[in-house]
């Protein structure tokens, strides 16, 4: 006994429900790559904005001078046109807890700064830099 694909399940599901418009496939294909060229696109700027900061930076060296003053030197990267940028470093004792921290703006290049503390300091941590516009400290 042979069966009739018009009678099978998928005719008789349109015979109850209604078949689908001829448009809907291609109109729901379009508006998935629609979203997934947005999609991308974002994904694309967002790793291009943050790999490429305005400013950023770098400890080079630290030297404790006292049980109250720390020196480091900080290497910091401007791009052309940054004006207003703003660096942190912290001062850390030898349990890790912090002792002492500088905020100071920044020149292009090397830049030496002494950060007082309130006790020994055994090492220099990098907080970062930022920039107008750059709201992740590198």
């Amino acid at each position: 006994m042979t069966t009739d694909p018009s009678t099978g399940a998928g005719q008789r599901l349109a015979d109850r429900y209604g078949a689908p418009s001829r448009w809907q496939r291609p109109v729901v294909i379009g508006l998935a790559a629609l979203l997934a060229v947005v999609g991308l696109t974002w994904l694309a700027w967002t790793a291009w904005f943050h790999s490429t900061p305005e400013v950023s930076s770098e400890v080079i060296t630290y030297e404790v001078t006292s049980d109250y003053e720390i020196r480091a030197r900080v290497d910091v990267r401007l791009e052309d046109g940054v004006r207003d940028a703003s660096c942190r470093v912290r001062a850390l004792s030898e349990d890790k807890s912090a002792v002492g921290e500088l905020e100071f703006t920044p020149v292009a290049g090397t830049n030496e700064v002494v950060v007082r503390t309130e006790r020994r300091a055994t090492t220099v941590e990098k907080l970062g830099c930022t920039a107008e516009g750059q709201p992740r400290p590198r």
